[in-house]
């Protein structure tokens, strides 16, 4: 899958299977360079925008925080 190319309609028509395998890969950390799990980051984060409930459980691998900016 290359990632970086995914268009609306891919990400939409992805699975909680698929994300399951991204946020597996990203949790195990063992990329050959730190490009590829930048791209699984992106997408991962692409995906969150489009539907949440998929990648809430993993919400852990993308660092959200609440900011408090007032």
């Amino acid at each position: 899958m290359n990632t970086i190319s995914l268009s609306h309609e891919e990400i939409e028509a992805l699975t909680a299977e698929d994300v399951k395998q991204l946020a597996e890969r990203l949790d195990q950390d063992d990329y050959n360079s730190p490009f590829e799990a930048l791209q699984d980051w992106h997408l991962l984060r692409a995906i969150s925008f489009h539907n949440w409930e998929l990648v809430e459980p993993y919400r852990h691998l993308l660092d959200v925080e609440a900011f408090d900016e007032a």
